[in-house]
């Protein structure tokens, strides 16, 4: 979509919260390696509407189910309704786009297809589609790139937060890192143009990750259901619990950013899984 979505705020500040790697079933009884997926995904929507952090908007980065199913979509669709925000979305690799697409405009009045969000009067959001369909690698098609570069060179004035769902930096695990994104440095081609470049965001990687690469702030967050154990190169669940990401967009360019996990509840998975 090309048209961008104003955010209006009164303040200098930016404020939004990131959800990513629901992972819903059409049959909300079912679990991914031994946790619910929609509880899990419940309670992080209840504790973030119980916290204090003052968002404006929400955005959704991808995963969003696990088994492709329209149903899932909608289970979504009904239990974010909670937050009372503006939620903008892209796509991860276990999506299916042509139905995600489909369901979630059947709800306009609180989840928008824009992928070019211009926030307040300092910065804008860029979300990237880095799905190949049928794989769990990313890799950012040319027409993407061209987006990319397009919307960089047409607001050179605004600081940018490039968003899509896979990582572009090593977890330390060989068998999660070989799911990255492909062509990394066609990525970085574009954004060494366009200083004012801030930030990468993303998920995939169900784990929280905040480090500087290339002069970028990158930054992936924790899943809302199962996390992957940092550090290992053969796959491994970790006992952390789900969680989100808030952020804050400054008017100077700085990235104010905490990761917050479920409080009030405890989730287990099957520690003894071997992948998924």
């Amino acid at each position: 979509m090309s048209d961008a979505y104003q955010h209006n705020i009164d303040s200098d500040a930016v404020k939004f919260i990131q959800i990513t790697d629901p992972h819903l079933f059409e049959d909300e009884s079912s679990a991914l390696l031994g946790m619910n997926t929609s509880d899990s995904f419940s309670q992080v929507l209840k504790e973030v509407v119980a916290d204090t952090f003052p968002y404006e908007c929400v955005l959704a980065t991808g995963d969003l189910v696990q088994d492709r199913a329209k149903k899932s979509y909608e289970r979504f669709c009904q239990q974010i309704k909670s937050l009372n925000k503006p939620i903008f979305w892209t796509t991860g690799n276990h999506d299916y786009l042509p139905d995600m697409h489909e369901v979630l405009g059947q709800y306009p009045d609180y989840i928008f297809p824009h992928k070019h969000i211009l926030m307040g009067k300092h910065w804008q959001v860029l979300l990237l589609d880095s799905q190949v369909y049928g794989v769990p690698y990313g890799r950012l098609s040319p027409c993407q790139l061209a987006w990319l570069d397009q919307k960089l060179y047409q607001n050179p004035e605004r600081y940018t937060l490039v968003v899509f769902h896979h990582h572009i930096i090593s977890t330390d695990s060989a068998w999660l890192d070989q799911h990255n994104l492909r062509n990394v440095y066609d990525l970085l081609t574009i954004l060494k143009k366009y200083p004012n470049v801030k930030g990468i965001l993303g998920g995939h990687i169900h784990q929280s990750m905040d480090k500087m690469w290339e002069g970028y702030r990158v930054m992936s967050t924790p899943s809302t259901c199962i996390q992957f154990k940092p550090a290992n190169h053969k796959f491994k669940l970790d006992e952390l619990q789900p969680g989100w990401r808030e952020v804050t967009l400054h008017a100077n360019g700085d990235i104010e950013t905490q990761v917050k996990r479920v409080q009030q509840k405890t989730f287990l998975p099957n520690l003894l899984g071997e992948g998924y």
